[in-house]
């Protein structure tokens, strides 16, 4: 990245700036971008090996500073072709990846997209794509909250398959359809030899308001106990001021209780996010949010009334410069059974404060 400075500097001919953000452009077609999270987390249950809830994928380190994210990416756009390529590093990928097979487990982003259309946005993408369940990514600093919710940590982050989408030409409609190889899959899993689907509608009537509704269905376990899974997200952004900006969330999904079977499993997560910008510098947050996954499909407890969790934190945000933000947060959970482990006994609550820096160009 310092040689792309360098030859900026001397020549100022085929290195600028990118208009939306401070990511490095060359030409007219290459655009290359970085991210960073140093994040502190206390967790007042002192987890003794520093590992905190196995539920949790990011800022999940108790009492010492590590990275949550670390991102270098280049991105190709011309008219009927677009490509991304982004690895990465961090507790975040550490965590999240870790069913991978090692060679895959740096890749945040790997895919390449075909317009096929000369007079529609219509294109097909295939690769590894981030998500598209979820009003929350992994990129801290773009989401409402410090951490993420526990719908956003128990539903995909990324992709693996292609996609066909459509963007209307007044900008408010999109529309794709997805063939996936599973619920957060680069590689399938051993003995899998089934295909997964998606959609993904999004309704924007202005600049105030997007109206998103996406699906996930398919089976992620080996041939001899396929279950079908049925997922939903549901969510609005509402920009209510210039100051207030709020979104309300809906998660639901059902699985198959064993192979063939017509009962099903259910689990779901309202969520309410919001947050007041002060002035240009300083930025308030909260977040409401309930786990309910009786029957074990996504946080297996062994417990009598399973995860059943109520969530709520408040962060404050101090943005240093344009792309340097500083955020603190205390969150809190509590559980119908005593589900966190504390020493040597398991309590209904768990407290925690995060601390992150966030910086990009």
């Amino acid at each position: 990245m310092k040689k792309y400075l360098a030859i900026a500097v001397l020549s100022g001919l085929f290195l600028t700036k990118a208009q939306s953000s401070d990511s490095l452009k060359i030409g007219n077609k290459v655009t290359f971008s970085a991210y960073a999270e140093l994040f502190y987390t206390y967790d007042f249950n002192e987890p003794g090996n520093h590992m905190r809830q196995n539920f949790l994928y990011s800022y999940n380190r108790h009492n010492e500073m590590n990275l949550n994210l670390g991102l270098v990416k280049a991105n190709y756009q011309s008219e009927n072709i677009r490509a991304n390529l982004a690895l990465m590093a961090g507790t975040y990928a550490q965590d999240n990846m870790a069913a991978e097979q090692n060679a895959l487990r740096y890749i945040n982003e790997a895919n390449v997209g075909i317009r096929i259309s000369k007079n529609k946005n219509l294109w097909i993408d295939a690769g590894i794509m981030p998500s598209h369940i979820g009003w929350e990514s992994a990129i801290g600093k773009d989401n409402v909250n410090l951490t993420r919710s526990l719908a956003a940590e128990n539903s995909p982050y990324f992709e693996t398959g292609a996609k066909i989408s459509y963007t209307s030409d007044n900008g408010k409609w999109f529309l794709s359809g997805l063939v996936l190889n599973g619920w957060q899959r680069i590689a399938k899993p051993e003995g899998n030899q089934s295909i997964s689907f998606g959609h993904q509608l999004t309704y924007k009537p202005n600049d105030k308001i997007t109206l998103n509704s996406s699906s996930f269905i398919g089976n992620d376990k080996a041939k001899e106990d396929k279950r079908m899974r049925y997922f939903h997200d549901l969510y609005g952004s509402f920009q209510i001021t210039d100051q207030f900006y709020a979104v309300l969330g809906f998660d639901i999904g059902a699985e198959q209780k064993s192979k063939g079977s017509e009962q099903y499993n259910i689990w779901y997560s309202p969520n309410v996010l919001m947050k007041y910008q002060l002035d240009n510098k300083w930025a308030l947050a909260g977040r409401l949010e309930y786990y309910n996954d009786k029957n074990g499909v996504i946080i297996n407890t062994e417990t009598s009334n399973g995860f059943q969790t109520f969530g709520y934190s408040f962060n404050v945000d101090y943005a240093i410069f344009k792309n340097v933000v500083f955020r603190t947060e205390a969150r809190g959970f509590t559980s119908k059974d005593a589900i966190f482990a504390k020493n040597d006994e398991f309590r209904k609550g768990n407290f925690f404060i995060t601390s992150s820096l966030a910086v990009w160009f």
